[in-house]
């Protein structure tokens, strides 16, 4: 049977956040865009279901605005051991909790809205000269775009599958039916592991545990925190546990030729970080622009600009993950220095630049470092 004849400017594949983000900016820009994926609508996964300010920024560049309805402000982050704890707000307006099917059915909404074409269930053969093949159809394009995760296969017919950095973990998360305790995400540090406590609603809260071993179960590692256990003590679950694993990865290139790649397909950073979506929304914004340019070396410039610092941030996160006594230590440290831990987290958002720290800001983390 011959097949059939689509055109469009841009074929994305893979209909998550990070796909769904992209079609809207490059419709943004006049684009004709065409959208497959192989599941179905709406998409969940596995995560913490934090969005960071710049996240939310981003995200407000897409026309995609969170109300009372869909999501709960959060003011700024508190990291807790059992010795010391320390937290701060944003400098800038606040994160949103967020359920990721909520977050998924609000991309669609308004990708529908501006005139994505969106097919699900539909699952892309393989790249031809002038596009992709589908089941039963050819869709002739412009721009073929990954987004497509991180087992992309967009990436691997691209050749662009080469890793500079690879670092896996292992993720659960699970919901529980009560009212959150405080405005800010808490990040319970373990044993060799972390738990994740994000409101999303007005009587939900999203746990999600990182650790490195895979057969680590949420209600196990709660069970060793005796201030987390005691306050999910009798709150019922209202969805069943779900893993997923989660990679901190930078490839070395994210396009060739008329292929680009965006969000988990293009690199990612642990979880840990609570950056994956901001990220991916960034880049969505930055790609639609490299392709108004048609100019793909502007989005690698500026993928590199968006990812250097949290894969930095990542990388020294993880570091002190073992030793428990230097994490301990460093978390101390900021205990006893709140505005220098203060302008990390604004730096980590991307409030002000690294280099607003500053040498005395270095010392002093450093001295503590070494007294506390």
């Amino acid at each position: 049977m011959k097949q059939a004849i689509i055109e469009t400017d841009v074929f994305i594949v893979g209909g998550g956040p990070a796909g769904l983000a992209t079609g809207i900016a490059a419709r943004q820009k006049g684009f004709r865009v065409m959208i497959a994926d192989s599941d179905r609508f709406p998409i969940d996964k596995t995560c913490g279901e934090g969005l960071m300010p710049d996240g939310v920024l981003a995200l407000r560049r897409l026309g995609v605005v969170l109300g009372p309805k869909d999501a709960v402000a959060f003011r700024g982050v508190r990291f807790l051991a059992k010795e010391s704890s320390v937290g701060s707000t944003f400098p800038e307006g606040p994160g949103f909790g967020v359920r990721r099917t909520t977050l998924h059915r609000l991309l669609v909404a308004r990708a529908e809205q501006v005139g994505v074409s969106i097919w699900w269930k539909t699952r892309v053969q393989n790249l031809v000269a002038d596009g992709v093949s589908l089941d039963r159809q050819i869709v002739r394009c412009q721009w073929v775009i990954g987004a497509d995760g991180l087992k992309s296969r967009v990436q691997q017919w691209a050749g662009l599958d080469g890793h500079r950095y690879h670092h896996r973990r292992f993720g659960v998360r699970r919901h529980f039916k009560m009212a959150p305790w405080t405005d800010h995400v808490e990040v319970y540090l373990g044993k060799d592991y972390q738990i994740f406590v994000t409101p999303i609603s007005p009587d939900a809260i999203c746990a999600s545990l990182t650790s490195r071993d895979p057969q680590l179960r949420l209600e196990d590692a709660v069970s060793q925190l005796p201030e987390l256990a005691g306050r999910l003590h009798g709150a019922p679950s209202i969805t069943a546990e779900r893993g997923a694993i989660t990679v901190t990865r930078s490839i070395p290139a994210v396009w060739r030729g008329r292929i680009a790649l965006v969000g988990d397909a293009s690199g990612s950073v642990d979880a840990l970080t609570g950056k994956g979506l901001s990220l991916a929304f960034q880049q969505a914004v930055c790609l639609a622009e490299a392709l108004a340019k048609n100019n793909l070396e502007f989005y690698q410039a500026a993928h590199r600009r968006i990812v250097r610092l949290p894969m930095l941030m990542s990388r020294l996160m993880l570091a002190m993950e073992r030793p428990e006594w230097l994490r301990n230590r460093a978390l101390q440290a900021m205990a006893s220095e709140p505005a220098v831990f203060s302008r990390l987290l604004a730096i980590h958002v991307g409030a002000i630049p690294p280099a607003a720290l500053g040498l005395k800001g270095i010392f002093t983390l450093g001295w503590q470092f070494l007294t506390v």
